[in-house]
């Protein structure tokens, strides 16, 4: 038996104690667990259902609508957002994605199968050092990349059209554009720079 604890002269006994321990150490460890599967959540990759949102700026966290891309460019840098839970998958930057609005009718047939209502979207990260795809090039109508100069097609799937990246950017399918700028799916390539 342990000593009195309480004003009234209850006494604990060993398993009590025992009991109330291990209670608040599953306790800690189950909250541990959701704020690790939050993380999780952040840093996946986008997926199937997922919205888009502001990346940065005073609208950064809301939800993208067509009528925020301007028709012919600049992208909107964007990261994926779970419609269900509200997470906004920004845990890693290898998740921000480039939405622009092109004519369709400018689109080559592989970009328009992967495409909505003229809307494309592609990894904002370079392919070859990973440095961030945040620069439009108004005169080609190419998204650009400020570190090495690198330039990419948008209406070709992301072609390298000059500069030193090895290969073109990853893009995202979108689904039909009725319900919002929804991913379709998952990146068709790996992101970000090549590794050897």
């Amino acid at each position: 038996m342990l000593p009195p604890c309480g004003g009234n002269g209850e006494r604990l006994d060993r398993r009590t104690v025992l009991k109330a321990a291990v209670g608040l150490g599953l306790g800690a460890t189950l909250c541990r667990v959701d704020v690790l599967a939050a993380e999780d959540d952040k840093t996946a990759r986008p997926r199937k259902g997922d919205r888009f949102v502001f990346a940065y700026g005073e609208r950064g966290g809301q939800v993208i609508a067509l009528e925020d891309l301007p028709l012919g460019g600049p992208q909107q840098l964007a990261f994926p957002m779970d419609p269900v839970t509200k997470v906004i998958r920004d845990g890693s930057l290898l998740n921000q994605v480039a939405l622009i609005r092109l004519d369709p009718a400018q689109l080559s047939a592989d970009t328009r199968t992967e495409a909505a209502g003229g809307v494309v979207a592609y990894s904002a990260v370079c392919t070859h050092e990973g440095c961030p795809i945040s620069m439009w090039h108004k005169d080609s109508k190419t998204l650009f990349c400020a570190c090495h100069a690198s330039r990419f097609d948008p209406a070709d799937r992301a072609r390298v059209v000059d500069g030193p990246a090895p290969r073109r950017l990853p893009m995202l399918p979108l689904g039909p554009i009725d319900r919002g700028i929804v991913a379709a799916g998952g990146f068709t390539g790996r992101v970000g720079r090549q590794t050897t």
